[in-house]
């Protein structure tokens, strides 16, 4: 209130009331806090010089403060040369402090070190307050091992930090998601009986709720209400926007009708987020309601309501909505900006409307707005969903050209992009740039590289950028630890996964259901249930839900040494974690001990289930039916489909198909042609599935005409044959010496990208062979069938396929009529070796890959000369 301080100043002047240093000091502060520093200087030099009033070291630091805060700080500086040469006043740590801090906003840290060098020369001792300035910025600028190491070096120097100190390293350390280093901070702060402020639990407060760990945001909110921090529109504005964004709205709407209870008036912040929060979860009429709310307490809602408002139109397929939302808030008086048109372009590109995009952009440009950044991802983005990566980079270079500088959130789906599409060179030459364009890489983009680079089974780059991410501590997230824990899991390098576990933990990162799955999936997968139920518990106290997938994915680890006994064990164990006994449950329980083809116990466990209220469904009566089928009782099979069309279960395609098949593989091809036609009476439409059953069964039967047809009607829907099925087709033609046909269903497969198996060349190979004895065949026949089989054997072995004896047998009888006896001998013997090491293995590990890659190493030398 300067203006009121400058009347009671002529008051006293007109009074003859001698003004001193006091006054003067007083009346400089005052112009200098509203950032008028220049009037300051102009009434200390035309009032207090003229009335003979010193000016001492307080009047200087309040003028270097102001031209500080102005950022004018070349007139800082000339004033403590002035105060020294002048004045022959010396500066204090107050002045420095206060050059540190106005030097340290403009990054200027060359003159901050200067700066520190004199403090140094001139014997003053840096304090509290120049250590937390340094800290501070330092912090903003993501140097948060260099703040830490002044840290270290302010308690060297024996000067407690003050709570602004600690906020400040807080917040930096929650910038880069070191979590598990903010709660030791906090901790040491404890101890230090040092009152955590606003700002501290502000900077937790939103790491936690960016890292989705909502559960423990609302404890440390509670944890502020009993330290008596009130909680006001910016604790409150964190609260609602965090939950609002984990999903959480039910809890957000509480803390709204708390704020309202307690008769705070939202802002525009707070009304923003609920706004926000309403669209995310689509409920537009309430978001509406916000803005009728804002209208009525005389809150002017922003562009970024109204954008929040187009947004969530959008989410919901209601595009066309969004025009008469622009035309109201323009007839507010309220323009739109470009964050606005932002949103515009990508929700229309979302939505497939790519011409009102581009009008959009066109019209953005008319108003005189330049593309920003999200303009530009909008851009990319639709380009990379459409596959079409050259166009996004056609994108990219044409707003940099017009002066667009790109962040890392545009680079990264650049390169997620072009990952996508196999453009690995042009990826890395992208990510190569951005330290061109002082970009560093961020935890996403490193992500996105990681992720890229695992499909392309590049370990070693892998390895590499997370190496990187080490060495210039950027911190990895809940994404970095679920792709890397999930490679591993799936490798079979669990002692890798448990290490990354570990260190999940130790860094703070709340892991979600798809990291515990994966982890424990490994488990399952080495057959360690004891690890499972240690790692599960762990899991529950850390604050994880397991889930369905959690629930099969133990059950089915429990039931791989076939005993019933050892799944209910497992399953009680299960309910006892907070699992409820549901229909998902049971129907887990009845899949698992079905498959294991214990359906008398699958059936008691159905009996259990209706006792207790639970209807048996789809699910339930296919894995029965499933398990007949398996252990081949097919009129049990038949009589429960009965029980379930009695009680009123509707039979889906999965139904069908399981039927379908047991029949195939019983021989009963009438009934499983009857089903088809009743599965299409019900509008049911058959699938692969159900037609390579048919084509198999048929096949079977010998009814190849029959098959054929089938299989003629199946490609043309798109469902491309299995393996078994084109082995079955392939025999068929084989057994009628219709090799030339058989022959073609092989290159059908390869074209279909459908692999052979070894069965797959057995068929052909002895097919060709016994072609090869029909009588009255020339010797120029003879010779081409039995060549082909040659070929097919090579070709066999190429891929590392391991033949059958009868396949050995043939060809080594086609080598030896071939005049080659000592080849034929050697083949013979190597596949007796290598039958009787594959005896002498363990059953783990014969491995197809690995008896077929040892073959391939033994008889690779009978074909070194064809």
């Amino acid at each position: 209130m300067v203006e009121q301080a400058v009347v009671f100043l002529s008051e006293m002047i007109k009074k003859g009331i001698p003004m001193d240093i006091l006054t003067c000091n007083n009346i400089l502060n005052g112009f200098c806090r509203i950032g008028l520093v220049d009037d300051a200087v102009l009434v200390k030099d035309r009032l207090f010089i003229k009335e003979g009033i010193e000016l001492d070291d307080v009047s200087y630091n309040t003028l270097i403060d102001g031209y500080c805060k102005a950022r004018d700080l070349k007139k800082a500086r000339e004033l403590v040369v002035k105060m020294i040469e002048e004045k022959n006043l010396s500066p204090d740590i107050v002045t420095y402090n206060t050059l540190i801090n106005g030097f340290c906003k403009t990054g200027n840290f060359d003159e901050v070190n200067k700066l520190m060098d004199e403090i140094e020369i001139l014997g003053l001792e840096p304090n509290v307050i120049t250590h937390t300035t340094l800290i501070d910025r330092v912090c903003k600028m993501h140097g948060i091992d260099e703040a830490r190491s002044l840290f270290g070096k302010m308690l060297a120097h024996g000067i407690l930090p003050d709570v602004v100190t600690y906020s400040s390293l807080i917040n930096g350390l929650c910038k880069c998601k070191h979590l598990t280093k903010v709660k030791i901070l906090f901790g040491e702060m404890e101890e230090s009986d040092i009152v955590p402020n606003h700002v501290s639990y502000s900077s937790l407060l939103i790491s936690l709720f960016t890292a989705g760990n909502f559960l423990e945001a609302l404890s440390l909110q509670s944890k502020m209400v009993v330290s008596g921090i009130a909680l006001d529109l910016v604790v409150f504005g964190i609260l609602l926007d965090g939950l609002f964004k984990v999903g959480k709205a039910n809890e957000a709407e509480k803390f709204l009708e708390t704020l309202l209870k307690l008769r705070i008036v939202p802002n525009q912040v707070i009304y923003s987020a609920v706004v926000d929060g309403r669209c995310k979860v689509g409920d537009m009429s309430g978001a509406e309601a916000v803005l009728e709310e804002m209208e009525k307490t005389n809150v002017v809602p922003n562009v970024i309501c109204y954008s929040s408002i187009i947004n969530g139109y959008f989410k919901i397929g209601m595009s066309d909505r969004v025009f008469d939302v622009k035309r109201n808030m323009e007839s507010k008086g309220i323009l739109p900006n470009d964050i606005l048109y932002g949103t515009l372009i990508d929700g229309f590109f979302k939505a497939s409307k790519t011409d009102l995009a581009h009008k959009a952009y066109q019209e953005m440009l008319e108003r005189g707005f330049e593309a920003n950044k999200f303009v530009l991802d909008a851009f990319v983005n639709n380009s990379r969903r459409g596959g079409n990566m050259k166009e996004a980079e056609e994108y990219f270079t044409e707003m940099t050209r017009r002066g667009l500088i790109p962040d890392c959130v545009n680079y990264t789906s650049l390169v997620d992009g072009l990952f996508k599409v196999g453009m690995e060179s042009v990826a890395r030459e992208k990510v190569s740039k951005m330290p061109e364009k002082n970009l560093k890489l961020d935890v996403v983009i490193c992500n996105v590289l990681i992720n890229g680079y695992l499909k392309l089974r590049k370990f070693d780059q892998v390895q590499s950028v997370y190496s990187y991410m080490m060495q210039e501590h950027i911190a990895p997230d809940q994404v970095t630890y679920k792709t890397l824990i999930n490679a591993y899991c799936e490798w079979g390098n669990l002692e890798k996964a448990v290490e990354l576990w570990h260190e999940l933990k130790i860094n703070g990162v709340r892991p979600n259901s798809v990291t515990c799955n994966s982890i424990l999936g490994g488990f399952c997968k080495a057959d360690n249930l004891n690890g499972v139920v240690d790692l599960l518990d762990e899991m529950v106290s850390l604050g994880f839900c397991p889930n369905s997938v959690t629930y099969k994915l133990v059950l089915e680890a429990s039931s791989k040494n076939g005993r019933a006994d050892t799944v209910f064990k497992t399953h009680e164990r299960l309910l006892q974690m907070g699992f409820k006994r549901d229909k998902m449950v049971y129907n887990t329980l009845i899949t698992v001990l079905c498959k294991l083809g214990m359906t008398r116990k699958a059936s008691s466990v159905l009996e259990n289930m209706t006792r207790i209220g639970i209807v048996a469904d789809t699910i339930t009566y296919n894995a029965l039916i499933y398990g007949y089928i398996k252990g081949s009782h097919l009129k049990k099979a038949f009589s429960t489909f009965s029980q379930m069309l009695v009680a009123g279960v509707v039979p889906n395609a999965v139904t069908y198909n399981i039927l379908i098949g047991g029949c195939s593989n019983a021989g009963s091809m009438h009934k499983a042609d009857d089903l088809l036609t009743e599965m299409l009476k019900r509008g049911l439409i058959p699938n692969a599935s159900t037609y390579n059953s048919l084509v198999s069964g048929h096949g079977k039967n010998g009814d190849n005409k029959k098959a054929m047809k089938l299989y003629f009607e199946m490609i043309p829907k798109g469902f491309a044959p299995s393996t078994g099925t084109y082995n079955v087709l392939i025999s068929g033609f084989s057994k009628a010496g219709q090799m030339f046909q058989a022959r073609e269903l092989l290159n059908e497969m390869h074209k279909r990208k459908v692999l052979p198996s070894s069965s797959t060349y057995d068929i052909l190979i002895r097919g060709w062979y016994e072609l090869s004895y029909q009588p009255d065949l020339n010797t120029l026949a003879r010779n081409s069938y039995r060549r082909k089989a040659l070929e097919l054997f090579e070709e066999m072995d190429t891929k590392r396929f391991g033949p059958c004896k009868s396949t050995v047998i043939c060809v080594s009888n086609i080598l030896a009529r071939g005049g080659r006896k000592e080849d034929a001998r050697k083949l013979l013997d190597i596949y007796k070796i290598t039958k009787r090491k594959k005896k002498r293995m363990p059953i783990s590990s014969q491995n197809e890959h690995e008896i077929g890659g040892k073959k391939r190493e033994e008889s690779s030398e009978v074909f070194q000369h064809p």
